[in-house]
């Protein structure tokens, strides 16, 4: 029996992305595959990464490398370091494109404030971006202007039924539900 998808070895795949902060602790992650099947795995690539590329000067343009057998591309911005993932037979312009699009898209989403704190207070948000970038490994989206487009939609549809909102929508109204339940 042939696979639902026959071509999806010929679509770009991303592995990961990790934006970690100035010391290599996690700020945002999504990870794509199965590479690193438990979650220690995940820290330890995340500490592995950040080691190898601290002494980078990747803070004007992308750098790439490739670290056990996976395309990575990078850049750092003030206290951040954005990565993404690819394995070693992905195209490096594809990757940076992804690279390119979710720094722009959080540059947008926290006003060209680009730091740990900043992020950090608009987290849904910037996973939100995430989600419309990347899903399930496939790349969806890399224009930050739609990207952020489609999360203001989002956010502007959150009386969407339950079935069509995203998990971050679905927190946020049961935990305004409950807050209202709570209050009367």
């Amino acid at each position: 029996m042939g696979s639902l998808f026959p071509h999806r070895n010929s679509c770009p795949s991303i592995k990961n992305i990790l934006l970690l902060d100035s010391e290599g602790k996690r700020v945002a992650v999504k990870y794509y595959s199965d590479d690193w099947p438990t979650n220690s795995a995940k820290l330890a690539f995340e500490k592995y990464l950040f080691t190898k590329t601290l002494k980078s000067n990747a803070r004007a343009e992308a750098d790439i490398a490739v670290f056990e057998s996976n395309i990575v591309v990078y850049r750092f911005v003030q206290d951040l370091h954005f990565y993404v993932t690819g394995g070693d037979d992905e195209n490096e312009l594809i990757l940076c494109t992804v690279l390119q699009g979710i720094f722009d898209a959080v540059s947008l989403i926290v006003r060209n404030t680009i730091d740990k704190g900043e992020v950090l207070e608009n987290m849904d948000l910037v996973l939100l971006c995430l989600d419309e970038i990347v899903d399930g490994g496939i790349v969806l989206e890399t224009d930050a202007n739609l990207i952020v487009g489609k999360v203001a939609s989002h956010i502007l549809d959150s009386d969407a039924p339950l079935s069509e909102q995203t998990i971050t929508q679905a927190w946020a109204s049961a935990r305004d539900h409950l807050t209202r339940s709570l209050l009367k």
